[in-house]
Protein backbone atom coordinates (compact mmCIF):
# COMPACT_ATOMS: atom_id res chain seq x y z
CA UNK A 1 0.00 0.00 0.00
CA UNK A 2 3.03 2.53 0.65
CA UNK A 3 4.86 1.48 -2.11
CA UNK A 4 1.85 2.38 -4.45
CA UNK A 5 1.23 4.93 -3.32
CA UNK A 6 4.74 6.28 -3.08
CA UNK A 7 4.37 5.56 -6.40
CA UNK A 8 1.72 7.24 -7.38
CA UNK A 9 2.89 10.53 -5.97
CA UNK A 10 5.92 10.04 -7.82
CA UNK A 11 3.84 9.58 -11.23
CA UNK A 12 1.86 13.04 -10.15
CA UNK A 13 5.19 14.57 -9.09
CA UNK A 14 6.95 14.41 -12.95
CA UNK A 15 6.96 17.79 -14.06
CA UNK A 16 8.43 18.92 -10.89
CA UNK A 17 11.47 16.66 -11.76
CA UNK A 18 11.70 18.09 -15.09
CA UNK A 19 11.59 21.57 -14.27
CA UNK A 20 15.19 22.68 -12.84
CA UNK A 21 14.31 25.68 -11.73
CA UNK A 22 10.83 24.23 -10.01
CA UNK A 23 13.73 22.08 -8.36
CA UNK A 24 15.72 25.00 -6.73
CA UNK A 25 12.88 26.93 -5.39
CA UNK A 26 11.29 23.80 -3.58
CA UNK A 27 14.88 23.41 -2.78
CA UNK A 28 15.68 26.53 -0.87
CA UNK A 29 12.21 26.26 0.66
CA UNK A 30 12.57 23.00 2.11
CA UNK A 31 15.83 24.22 3.42
CA UNK A 32 14.11 27.22 4.94
CA UNK A 33 11.56 25.64 6.92
CA UNK A 34 13.83 22.98 7.96
CA UNK A 35 16.31 26.39 9.30
CA UNK A 36 12.98 27.71 11.08
CA UNK A 37 11.68 24.47 12.89
CA UNK A 38 15.80 24.29 13.73
CA UNK A 39 15.38 27.78 15.46
CA UNK A 40 12.11 26.74 17.35
CA UNK A 41 13.35 23.89 18.32
CA UNK A 42 16.87 24.97 19.39
CA UNK A 43 16.67 24.02 23.08
CA UNK A 44 15.78 20.65 22.12
CA UNK A 45 18.24 19.61 19.11
CA UNK A 46 21.33 20.17 21.32
CA UNK A 47 23.70 18.01 20.17
CA UNK A 48 21.50 17.48 16.57
CA UNK A 49 22.69 20.31 14.42
CA UNK A 50 21.51 18.59 11.24
CA UNK A 51 18.64 17.03 12.48
CA UNK A 52 15.66 19.03 10.75
CA UNK A 53 17.78 19.43 7.33
CA UNK A 54 17.30 15.46 6.75
CA UNK A 55 13.70 15.84 5.95
CA UNK A 56 14.03 18.34 3.77
CA UNK A 57 16.49 16.65 1.78
CA UNK A 58 14.14 13.60 1.50
CA UNK A 59 11.18 15.47 0.31
CA UNK A 60 12.86 17.49 -2.03
CA UNK A 61 14.89 14.45 -3.77
CA UNK A 62 11.75 12.61 -3.71
CA UNK A 63 9.75 15.31 -5.27
CA UNK A 64 12.30 17.00 -7.55
CA UNK A 65 15.03 14.52 -7.87
CA UNK A 66 18.63 13.78 -6.54
CA UNK A 67 20.12 17.08 -8.10
CA UNK A 68 17.57 19.05 -6.07
CA UNK A 69 17.76 17.31 -3.11
CA UNK A 70 21.80 17.61 -3.47
CA UNK A 71 21.20 21.22 -3.30
CA UNK A 72 19.18 21.15 -0.64
CA UNK A 73 21.93 19.03 1.19
CA UNK A 74 24.56 21.75 0.45
CA UNK A 75 22.03 24.73 1.62
CA UNK A 76 21.06 22.93 4.90
CA UNK A 77 24.93 22.94 5.43
CA UNK A 78 25.75 26.17 4.70
CA UNK A 79 22.92 27.61 6.84
CA UNK A 80 24.19 25.28 9.44
CA UNK A 81 27.45 26.68 9.19
CA UNK A 82 26.25 30.45 9.26
CA UNK A 83 24.00 30.46 11.57
CA UNK A 84 24.47 27.86 13.93
CA UNK A 85 28.26 27.87 13.61
CA UNK A 86 29.73 27.73 17.74
CA UNK A 87 31.80 30.74 18.85
CA UNK A 88 35.57 29.96 18.62
CA UNK A 89 36.67 29.54 22.41
CA UNK A 90 39.90 31.44 23.66
CA UNK A 91 43.59 30.36 23.28
CA UNK A 92 44.52 27.83 20.53
CA UNK A 93 42.25 24.57 20.60
CA UNK A 94 41.47 21.73 18.00
CA UNK A 95 38.36 20.21 19.99
CA UNK A 96 35.43 22.40 18.33
CA UNK A 97 37.20 22.22 15.02
CA UNK A 98 37.12 18.23 15.12
CA UNK A 99 33.52 18.01 16.69
CA UNK A 100 32.64 20.61 13.86
CA UNK A 101 34.04 18.65 10.74
CA UNK A 102 32.79 15.14 11.89
CA UNK A 103 29.28 16.56 12.04
CA UNK A 104 29.35 18.01 8.54
CA UNK A 105 31.24 14.49 7.54
CA UNK A 106 28.08 12.48 9.25
CA UNK A 107 25.68 14.61 7.76
CA UNK A 108 27.46 14.09 4.47
CA UNK A 109 27.41 10.85 4.47
CA UNK A 110 23.79 10.86 5.97
CA UNK A 111 23.00 12.85 2.79
CA UNK A 112 24.24 10.63 0.17
CA UNK A 113 22.63 7.34 1.66
CA UNK A 114 18.90 9.51 1.15
CA UNK A 115 19.90 10.77 -1.70
CA UNK A 116 20.98 7.17 -3.26
CA UNK A 117 17.99 5.36 -1.34
CA UNK A 118 15.55 8.02 -3.26
CA UNK A 119 17.25 7.64 -6.29
CA UNK A 120 16.68 3.78 -6.31
CA UNK A 121 13.22 4.36 -5.55
CA UNK A 122 13.51 6.66 -8.48
CA UNK A 123 15.22 4.02 -10.30
CA UNK A 124 12.69 1.55 -9.20
CA UNK A 125 9.18 3.44 -10.52
CA UNK A 126 10.68 4.22 -13.58
CA UNK A 127 11.39 0.67 -14.36
CA UNK A 128 7.61 -0.41 -12.98
CA UNK A 129 6.74 2.04 -15.58
CA UNK A 130 8.61 1.36 -18.59
CA UNK A 131 7.48 -2.39 -17.74
CA UNK A 132 3.77 -1.40 -17.35
CA UNK A 133 4.38 0.91 -20.29
CA UNK A 134 6.02 -2.51 -22.34
CA UNK A 135 3.00 -4.29 -21.22
CA UNK A 136 0.70 -2.17 -22.92
CA UNK A 137 3.06 -2.07 -25.78
CA UNK A 138 2.48 -5.46 -25.92
CA UNK A 139 -1.10 -5.62 -25.23
CA UNK A 140 -1.72 -3.67 -28.09
CA UNK A 141 0.63 -5.14 -30.21
CA UNK A 142 -1.01 -8.73 -29.09
CA UNK A 143 -4.45 -7.28 -29.89
CA UNK A 144 -3.64 -6.62 -33.00
CA UNK A 145 -2.44 -9.83 -33.97
CA UNK A 146 -5.31 -11.46 -32.37
CA UNK A 147 -7.33 -8.40 -34.63
CA UNK A 148 -5.55 -9.72 -37.45
CA UNK A 149 -5.39 -13.25 -36.90
CA UNK A 150 -9.38 -13.26 -36.38
CA UNK A 151 -9.38 -11.03 -39.94
CA UNK A 152 -7.34 -14.03 -41.46
CA UNK A 153 -9.52 -16.83 -40.12
CA UNK A 154 -13.13 -14.90 -40.93
CA UNK A 155 -11.31 -14.58 -44.53
CA UNK A 156 -10.52 -18.40 -44.37
CA UNK A 157 -14.20 -19.46 -43.30
CA UNK A 158 -15.40 -17.08 -46.32
CA UNK A 159 -13.39 -19.22 -48.67
CA UNK A 160 -14.33 -22.67 -47.15
CA UNK A 161 -18.00 -21.53 -46.76
CA UNK A 162 -17.47 -20.12 -51.03
CA UNK A 163 -15.77 -23.28 -51.58
CA UNK A 164 -18.70 -25.13 -49.90
CA UNK A 165 -21.32 -23.62 -51.71
CA UNK A 166 -19.42 -23.99 -54.72
CA UNK A 167 -18.94 -28.06 -53.98
CA UNK A 168 -22.68 -28.51 -53.06
CA UNK A 169 -23.54 -27.36 -56.12
CA UNK A 170 -21.21 -29.02 -57.98
CA UNK A 171 -22.95 -32.31 -55.83
CA UNK A 172 -26.04 -31.14 -57.19
CA UNK A 173 -25.30 -30.53 -60.36
CA UNK A 174 -23.69 -34.14 -60.60
CA UNK A 175 -26.44 -35.80 -58.41
CA UNK A 176 -28.91 -34.25 -61.06
CA UNK A 177 -26.88 -35.83 -63.65
CA UNK A 178 -27.03 -39.22 -61.59
CA UNK A 179 -31.01 -38.50 -61.60
CA UNK A 180 -31.55 -37.78 -65.28
CA UNK A 181 -29.32 -40.71 -65.94
CA UNK A 182 -31.31 -43.22 -63.85
CA UNK A 183 -34.65 -41.76 -65.37
CA UNK A 184 -33.03 -41.98 -68.79
CA UNK A 185 -31.78 -46.12 -67.47
CA UNK A 186 -35.67 -46.73 -66.50
CA UNK A 187 -37.72 -44.99 -69.17
CA UNK A 188 -35.53 -46.42 -71.94
CA UNK A 189 -35.88 -50.56 -70.08
CA UNK A 190 -39.70 -49.78 -69.40
CA UNK A 191 -39.99 -48.49 -73.44
CA UNK A 192 -37.74 -51.90 -74.33
CA UNK A 193 -40.04 -54.06 -72.31
CA UNK A 194 -43.28 -52.47 -73.33
CA UNK A 195 -42.58 -52.18 -77.07
CA UNK A 196 -41.72 -56.08 -77.07
CA UNK A 197 -45.01 -56.98 -75.28
CA UNK A 198 -46.61 -54.16 -77.20
CA UNK A 199 -45.36 -56.37 -80.32
CA UNK A 200 -46.68 -59.66 -79.04
CA UNK A 201 -50.39 -57.99 -78.31
CA UNK A 202 -50.52 -56.09 -81.55
CA UNK A 203 -49.30 -58.90 -83.93
CA UNK A 204 -50.80 -61.32 -81.98
CA UNK A 205 -54.36 -59.71 -82.26
CA UNK A 206 -53.78 -58.38 -86.33
CA UNK A 207 -52.84 -62.25 -86.58
CA UNK A 208 -56.13 -63.64 -84.98
CA UNK A 209 -58.38 -60.90 -86.76
CA UNK A 210 -57.17 -62.17 -90.16
CA UNK A 211 -57.47 -65.99 -89.13
CA UNK A 212 -61.23 -65.42 -87.63
CA UNK A 213 -62.96 -66.61 -90.82
CA UNK A 214 -60.64 -69.08 -92.01
CA UNK A 215 -58.52 -70.64 -89.13
CA UNK A 216 -60.94 -70.84 -85.54
CA UNK A 217 -57.94 -72.32 -83.53
CA UNK A 218 -54.87 -70.25 -85.31
CA UNK A 219 -56.86 -66.96 -84.11
CA UNK A 220 -57.51 -68.69 -80.45
CA UNK A 221 -54.02 -69.48 -80.03
CA UNK A 222 -53.34 -65.53 -80.82
CA UNK A 223 -55.63 -64.38 -79.14
CA UNK A 224 -53.95 -66.68 -75.93
CA UNK A 225 -50.55 -64.89 -76.84
CA UNK A 226 -52.11 -61.42 -76.61
CA UNK A 227 -53.34 -62.16 -73.48
CA UNK A 228 -50.05 -63.12 -72.43
CA UNK A 229 -48.43 -59.99 -73.68
CA UNK A 230 -51.04 -58.31 -71.74
CA UNK A 231 -50.32 -60.22 -68.05
CA UNK A 232 -46.53 -59.83 -69.04
CA UNK A 233 -47.42 -56.49 -69.50
CA UNK A 234 -49.28 -55.98 -66.51
CA UNK A 235 -46.50 -58.03 -64.37
CA UNK A 236 -44.46 -54.94 -64.91
CA UNK A 237 -46.51 -52.43 -64.53
CA UNK A 238 -46.61 -54.41 -60.96
CA UNK A 239 -42.91 -54.15 -60.08
CA UNK A 240 -42.79 -50.82 -60.97
CA UNK A 241 -45.32 -49.67 -58.86
CA UNK A 242 -43.66 -51.94 -56.18
CA UNK A 243 -40.60 -50.33 -56.78
CA UNK A 244 -41.86 -46.18 -56.58
CA UNK A 245 -43.54 -47.85 -53.27
CA UNK A 246 -47.21 -46.83 -55.12
CA UNK A 247 -48.58 -50.56 -55.65
CA UNK A 248 -51.82 -51.24 -53.71
CA UNK A 249 -51.04 -53.86 -51.44
CA UNK A 250 -53.34 -55.42 -49.13
CA UNK A 251 -51.40 -56.51 -45.98
CA UNK A 252 -52.82 -58.62 -43.44
CA UNK A 253 -51.34 -60.09 -40.12
CA UNK A 254 -49.03 -62.41 -41.52
CA UNK A 255 -46.81 -65.90 -40.04
CA UNK A 256 -44.19 -65.68 -41.98
CA UNK A 257 -43.06 -69.32 -41.46
CA UNK A 258 -46.54 -70.89 -42.08
CA UNK A 259 -46.13 -68.39 -45.63
CA UNK A 260 -43.02 -69.92 -46.68
CA UNK A 261 -44.37 -73.84 -45.40
CA UNK A 262 -46.86 -73.12 -47.86
CA UNK A 263 -45.07 -72.01 -50.99
CA UNK A 264 -42.05 -74.82 -50.33
CA UNK A 265 -43.28 -77.20 -53.06
CA UNK A 266 -43.52 -73.60 -55.23
CA UNK A 267 -39.95 -72.72 -54.14
CA UNK A 268 -38.44 -76.54 -55.14
CA UNK A 269 -39.97 -75.77 -58.56
CA UNK A 270 -38.62 -72.45 -59.39
CA UNK A 271 -35.06 -73.39 -58.19
CA UNK A 272 -34.82 -76.85 -60.13
CA UNK A 273 -33.29 -79.97 -59.11
CA UNK A 274 -29.56 -79.07 -58.17
CA UNK A 275 -30.18 -76.65 -56.02
CA UNK A 276 -30.32 -77.72 -52.21
CA UNK A 277 -33.03 -76.05 -50.23
CA UNK A 278 -32.82 -75.83 -46.80
CA UNK A 279 -35.39 -73.89 -44.53
CA UNK A 280 -34.62 -72.74 -41.00
CA UNK A 281 -37.63 -71.44 -39.31
CA UNK A 282 -37.07 -69.93 -35.82
CA UNK A 283 -39.74 -71.52 -33.47
CA UNK A 284 -41.98 -68.45 -32.12
CA UNK A 285 -42.10 -66.76 -34.09
CA UNK A 286 -43.60 -62.82 -34.45
CA UNK A 287 -45.96 -61.73 -36.74
CA UNK A 288 -45.70 -59.46 -38.80
CA UNK A 289 -48.46 -56.85 -41.04
CA UNK A 290 -47.57 -57.68 -44.58
CA UNK A 291 -49.25 -58.02 -48.01
CA UNK A 292 -48.79 -61.87 -48.29
CA UNK A 293 -48.76 -62.14 -52.04
CA UNK A 294 -46.30 -59.79 -52.19
CA UNK A 295 -44.13 -61.06 -49.83
CA UNK A 296 -44.19 -64.83 -51.74
CA UNK A 297 -43.30 -62.86 -55.24
CA UNK A 298 -40.40 -61.09 -53.04
CA UNK A 299 -39.50 -64.46 -51.71
CA UNK A 300 -39.45 -65.84 -55.24
CA UNK A 301 -37.46 -63.17 -56.85
CA UNK A 302 -34.93 -63.61 -54.30
CA UNK A 303 -34.77 -67.49 -54.86
CA UNK A 304 -34.48 -66.92 -58.50
CA UNK A 305 -31.68 -64.42 -58.14
CA UNK A 306 -30.00 -67.25 -55.51
CA UNK A 307 -30.49 -70.13 -58.58
CA UNK A 308 -29.19 -67.95 -61.56
CA UNK A 309 -26.04 -67.06 -58.98
CA UNK A 310 -25.52 -70.95 -58.89
CA UNK A 311 -25.52 -72.28 -62.07
CA UNK A 312 -23.57 -75.69 -61.26
CA UNK A 313 -25.75 -75.99 -58.67
CA UNK A 314 -25.28 -75.30 -54.59
CA UNK A 315 -27.65 -73.98 -51.17
CA UNK A 316 -30.36 -71.86 -51.07
CA UNK A 317 -30.78 -71.05 -47.21
CA UNK A 318 -34.33 -69.35 -46.01
CA UNK A 319 -34.66 -68.50 -42.29
CA UNK A 320 -36.22 -66.64 -40.02
CA UNK A 321 -35.42 -64.89 -36.83
CA UNK A 322 -36.98 -62.45 -34.41
CA UNK A 323 -34.81 -59.60 -34.23
CA UNK A 324 -35.16 -56.47 -31.91
CA UNK A 325 -32.97 -53.02 -33.56
CA UNK A 326 -31.32 -50.33 -31.03
CA UNK A 327 -31.12 -46.87 -31.86
CA UNK A 328 -27.77 -46.95 -33.26
CA UNK A 329 -28.19 -50.26 -35.16
CA UNK A 330 -31.56 -49.03 -36.64
CA UNK A 331 -29.77 -46.06 -38.12
CA UNK A 332 -26.94 -47.54 -39.84
CA UNK A 333 -29.40 -49.47 -41.13
CA UNK A 334 -31.71 -46.35 -42.28
CA UNK A 335 -34.65 -47.75 -40.00
CA UNK A 336 -36.60 -47.50 -36.97
CA UNK A 337 -35.59 -49.04 -33.60
CA UNK A 338 -38.46 -51.71 -33.09
CA UNK A 339 -38.93 -55.32 -33.13
CA UNK A 340 -38.91 -56.84 -36.40
CA UNK A 341 -39.46 -60.04 -38.03
CA UNK A 342 -36.44 -60.89 -40.33
CA UNK A 343 -36.73 -63.27 -43.34
CA UNK A 344 -33.26 -63.86 -44.82
CA UNK A 345 -32.25 -65.93 -48.00
CA UNK A 346 -28.59 -66.96 -48.47
CA UNK A 347 -27.32 -68.41 -51.53
CA UNK A 348 -23.96 -70.46 -51.74
CA UNK A 349 -23.41 -68.78 -55.60
CA UNK A 350 -20.83 -66.24 -57.05
CA UNK A 351 -21.55 -63.11 -54.92
CA UNK A 352 -21.45 -59.25 -55.71
CA UNK A 353 -18.62 -56.89 -57.01
CA UNK A 354 -18.70 -53.84 -54.47
CA UNK A 355 -19.74 -51.69 -58.09
CA UNK A 356 -22.35 -54.26 -58.74
CA UNK A 357 -23.60 -54.38 -54.83
CA UNK A 358 -23.96 -50.67 -54.71
CA UNK A 359 -26.42 -50.68 -58.11
CA UNK A 360 -28.33 -53.98 -56.90
CA UNK A 361 -32.05 -52.21 -56.11
CA UNK A 362 -31.51 -50.13 -59.46
CA UNK A 363 -34.21 -50.78 -61.84
CA UNK A 364 -33.66 -52.13 -65.13
CA UNK A 365 -29.86 -53.18 -63.72
CA UNK A 366 -29.07 -56.44 -64.08
CA UNK A 367 -25.96 -58.55 -64.93
CA UNK A 368 -27.59 -61.41 -66.01
CA UNK A 369 -27.44 -61.84 -70.20
CA UNK A 370 -30.10 -60.81 -72.22
CA UNK A 371 -33.46 -62.73 -72.14
CA UNK A 372 -32.77 -63.45 -68.49
CA UNK A 373 -33.90 -61.13 -66.60
CA UNK A 374 -35.67 -57.55 -66.53
CA UNK A 375 -33.42 -56.19 -63.73
CA UNK A 376 -36.70 -55.63 -61.28
CA UNK A 377 -36.63 -58.51 -59.29
CA UNK A 378 -34.69 -56.33 -56.29
CA UNK A 379 -36.12 -53.43 -57.38
CA UNK A 380 -39.99 -54.68 -56.77
CA UNK A 381 -38.19 -56.38 -53.14
CA UNK A 382 -36.89 -52.89 -51.96
CA UNK A 383 -40.55 -50.92 -53.18
CA UNK A 384 -42.80 -53.60 -51.03
CA UNK A 385 -40.44 -53.48 -48.26
CA UNK A 386 -39.80 -50.07 -47.82
CA UNK A 387 -43.95 -49.87 -48.50
CA UNK A 388 -44.36 -51.93 -45.84
CA UNK A 389 -42.28 -49.95 -43.41
CA UNK A 390 -39.65 -52.35 -43.27
CA UNK A 391 -35.90 -52.16 -44.45
CA UNK A 392 -33.86 -54.68 -46.66
CA UNK A 393 -30.15 -55.49 -46.75
CA UNK A 394 -27.45 -57.50 -48.86
CA UNK A 395 -24.38 -58.92 -47.65
CA UNK A 396 -22.65 -60.10 -50.16
CA UNK A 397 -18.74 -61.10 -51.48
CA UNK A 398 -17.71 -62.32 -54.74
CA UNK A 399 -17.08 -65.90 -54.26
CA UNK A 400 -18.91 -66.39 -50.43
CA UNK A 401 -22.28 -66.02 -52.04
CA UNK A 402 -24.71 -63.54 -50.95
CA UNK A 403 -27.60 -63.11 -48.34
CA UNK A 404 -30.71 -61.33 -48.06
CA UNK A 405 -32.14 -60.16 -45.29
CA UNK A 406 -36.27 -58.49 -45.22
CA UNK A 407 -36.80 -57.06 -42.01
CA UNK A 408 -41.11 -56.02 -41.69
CA UNK A 409 -41.93 -54.84 -38.39
CA UNK A 410 -43.77 -56.85 -35.72
CA UNK A 411 -47.40 -56.95 -35.40
CA UNK A 412 -48.66 -56.46 -31.91
CA UNK A 413 -52.51 -56.69 -32.98
CA UNK A 414 -55.06 -59.30 -31.62
CA UNK A 415 -56.19 -60.30 -35.28
CA UNK A 416 -55.08 -63.95 -35.67
CA UNK A 417 -53.01 -64.36 -39.29
CA UNK A 418 -55.34 -64.52 -42.14
CA UNK A 419 -55.83 -68.06 -43.66
CA UNK A 420 -56.27 -68.38 -47.30
CA UNK A 421 -59.79 -67.95 -48.82
CA UNK A 422 -61.77 -70.65 -50.17
CA UNK A 423 -61.52 -71.56 -53.27
CA UNK A 424 -64.35 -71.06 -55.47
CA UNK A 425 -65.13 -74.61 -56.16
CA UNK A 426 -65.26 -75.44 -52.69
CA UNK A 427 -67.92 -72.58 -52.17
CA UNK A 428 -72.04 -73.58 -52.93
CA UNK A 429 -72.71 -72.02 -56.47
CA UNK A 430 -75.41 -69.84 -57.03
CA UNK A 431 -76.72 -67.35 -59.44
CA UNK A 432 -74.86 -63.72 -59.30
CA UNK A 433 -78.22 -61.76 -58.67
CA UNK A 434 -77.03 -58.92 -57.25
CA UNK A 435 -76.48 -55.11 -58.51
CA UNK A 436 -73.30 -53.36 -58.70
CA UNK A 437 -72.82 -49.80 -58.69
CA UNK A 438 -69.46 -49.19 -60.96
CA UNK A 439 -68.10 -46.04 -60.53
CA UNK A 440 -64.76 -45.36 -62.94
CA UNK A 441 -63.99 -42.20 -64.67
CA UNK A 442 -62.31 -43.99 -67.69
CA UNK A 443 -64.53 -44.74 -70.94
CA UNK A 444 -63.41 -47.64 -72.14
CA UNK A 445 -62.05 -49.47 -68.18
CA UNK A 446 -65.62 -48.73 -67.00
CA UNK A 447 -67.46 -49.98 -70.54
CA UNK A 448 -65.28 -53.28 -69.70
CA UNK A 449 -66.16 -53.79 -66.22
CA UNK A 450 -70.23 -53.01 -66.99
CA UNK A 451 -69.52 -56.07 -69.87
CA UNK A 452 -67.89 -58.57 -67.78
CA UNK A 453 -70.39 -58.15 -65.43
CA UNK A 454 -73.21 -57.93 -66.79
CA UNK A 455 -71.88 -61.60 -68.62
CA UNK A 456 -71.32 -62.84 -64.81
CA UNK A 457 -74.93 -61.92 -64.68
CA UNK A 458 -74.95 -59.26 -62.42
CA UNK A 459 -77.55 -56.12 -62.39
CA UNK A 460 -74.37 -53.48 -63.22
CA UNK A 461 -75.42 -49.57 -62.82
CA UNK A 462 -72.51 -47.29 -64.34
CA UNK A 463 -71.39 -43.80 -63.00
CA UNK A 464 -68.71 -41.76 -64.93
CA UNK A 465 -67.89 -40.37 -61.35
CA UNK A 466 -68.38 -39.95 -58.05
CA UNK A 467 -71.19 -37.40 -58.15
CA UNK A 468 -72.58 -39.02 -60.79
CA UNK A 469 -72.80 -42.21 -58.24
CA UNK A 470 -74.65 -40.29 -55.57
CA UNK A 471 -77.15 -38.57 -58.18
CA UNK A 472 -78.36 -42.10 -58.84
CA UNK A 473 -78.50 -43.40 -55.25
CA UNK A 474 -80.36 -40.21 -54.22
CA UNK A 475 -82.55 -40.85 -56.96
CA UNK A 476 -83.73 -44.52 -55.64
CA UNK A 477 -81.28 -46.67 -57.18
CA UNK A 478 -80.31 -49.63 -54.30
CA UNK A 479 -77.65 -51.49 -55.01
CA UNK A 480 -75.32 -54.35 -53.05
CA UNK A 481 -71.72 -53.89 -54.25
CA UNK A 482 -70.11 -50.17 -54.99
CA UNK A 483 -67.44 -51.16 -57.12
CA UNK A 484 -65.06 -48.05 -57.50
CA UNK A 485 -62.10 -46.60 -58.64
CA UNK A 486 -59.95 -45.06 -55.54
CA UNK A 487 -58.33 -42.05 -58.03
CA UNK A 488 -60.69 -40.39 -59.51
CA UNK A 489 -61.25 -36.65 -60.28
CA UNK A 490 -63.39 -34.07 -57.80
CA UNK A 491 -63.57 -37.21 -55.13
CA UNK A 492 -61.35 -39.86 -53.50
CA UNK A 493 -63.22 -42.75 -54.22
CA UNK A 494 -62.55 -43.75 -50.59
CA UNK A 495 -64.81 -40.15 -49.45
CA UNK A 496 -66.87 -41.58 -51.80
CA UNK A 497 -67.60 -44.82 -50.37
CA UNK A 498 -67.64 -43.20 -46.61
CA UNK A 499 -70.77 -40.81 -47.99
CA UNK A 500 -72.51 -43.74 -49.73
CA UNK A 501 -72.44 -46.03 -46.18
CA UNK A 502 -73.91 -43.20 -44.36
CA UNK A 503 -76.87 -43.11 -46.00
CA UNK A 504 -77.03 -46.97 -47.20
CA UNK A 505 -74.96 -48.92 -44.46
CA UNK A 506 -75.83 -52.38 -46.22
CA UNK A 507 -73.98 -51.35 -49.28
CA UNK A 508 -70.61 -53.63 -49.45
CA UNK A 509 -67.30 -51.67 -51.14
CA UNK A 510 -64.70 -53.13 -53.44
CA UNK A 511 -61.96 -50.51 -54.27
CA UNK A 512 -60.28 -51.39 -57.97
CA UNK A 513 -56.89 -49.04 -58.59
CA UNK A 514 -54.09 -48.83 -60.83
CA UNK A 515 -52.06 -45.88 -59.30
CA UNK A 516 -51.94 -44.53 -55.47
CA UNK A 517 -50.30 -42.08 -53.93
CA UNK A 518 -48.55 -42.31 -51.15
CA UNK A 519 -48.15 -45.07 -48.38
CA UNK A 520 -50.27 -48.79 -48.65
CA UNK A 521 -53.80 -47.95 -48.69
CA UNK A 522 -55.35 -51.00 -46.43
CA UNK A 523 -55.81 -48.07 -43.55
CA UNK A 524 -57.99 -46.15 -45.67
CA UNK A 525 -59.65 -49.24 -47.23
CA UNK A 526 -60.49 -50.69 -43.80
CA UNK A 527 -61.90 -47.92 -42.58
CA UNK A 528 -64.23 -47.48 -45.47
CA UNK A 529 -65.11 -51.35 -45.09
CA UNK A 530 -64.06 -51.90 -48.74
CA UNK A 531 -61.78 -54.99 -50.17
CA UNK A 532 -59.26 -53.83 -52.90
CA UNK A 533 -58.85 -55.47 -56.68
CA UNK A 534 -55.71 -54.29 -58.22
CA UNK A 535 -55.78 -53.07 -62.34
CA UNK A 536 -55.38 -54.67 -64.24
CA UNK A 537 -57.91 -57.92 -63.51
CA UNK A 538 -58.93 -60.73 -65.62
CA UNK A 539 -62.91 -61.54 -65.80
CA UNK A 540 -62.70 -64.49 -63.32
CA UNK A 541 -60.43 -62.08 -60.95
CA UNK A 542 -63.23 -59.95 -61.08
CA UNK A 543 -66.02 -62.32 -60.90
CA UNK A 544 -63.67 -64.23 -57.67
CA UNK A 545 -63.13 -60.59 -55.67
CA UNK A 546 -66.74 -59.59 -56.38
CA UNK A 547 -68.57 -62.62 -54.96
CA UNK A 548 -65.74 -62.59 -51.91
CA UNK A 549 -66.86 -59.24 -51.23
CA UNK A 550 -70.43 -59.75 -51.52
CA UNK A 551 -70.56 -63.46 -49.94
CA UNK A 552 -68.24 -61.66 -46.91
CA UNK A 553 -70.33 -61.54 -43.65
CA UNK A 554 -73.31 -63.67 -44.68
CA UNK A 555 -75.86 -63.56 -47.25
CA UNK A 556 -76.42 -60.32 -49.38
CA UNK A 557 -80.30 -59.24 -49.81
CA UNK A 558 -80.94 -59.06 -53.47
CA UNK A 559 -81.79 -55.35 -54.50
CA UNK A 560 -84.43 -54.75 -55.96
Amino acid sequence: MLIRRAREFYERSGNLRQSPLAGCAISMATVALALLARVLLAGHLVGFPFLTFIPAILVTSFFCGWRAGALAAVLGALARLYFFAPVPAAGPSTGPVVSLWFGYSMYAFAAAVLLMAVGSMHAAFQDLAASAEQRKLLNVELEKRVRERTEALQAANRSLLDEAATRAAAQAQIRQLQKMEAVGQLTGGIAHDFNNMLAIIVGSLDIAKRSLGTDQDKAERFIANAMEGARRGAQLTSRLLAFSRQQALDPRPLDANELMRDMSNLLLRSIGPNIQLESLLAPGLWRTFADGSQLESALINLCVNGRDAMPDGGRLTLETCNIALDAAYARALDARPGDYVCICVTDSGSGMAPEVLARAFDPFFTTKTPGKGTGLGLAQVYGFVKQSDGHVKIDSQPGRGTAVRIYLPRYLGNEMPARGAVPREAQASRPNRETVLVVEDEDGVRSMTVEALQGLGYTVVAAAGPEHALDLLDEGVRANLLFTDIVMPGMDGRVLADRVREKHPQVKVLFTTGYTRGAPLYDGIADSGGAMLPKPFTVDQLDAKIRSTLDAGGETPVAH
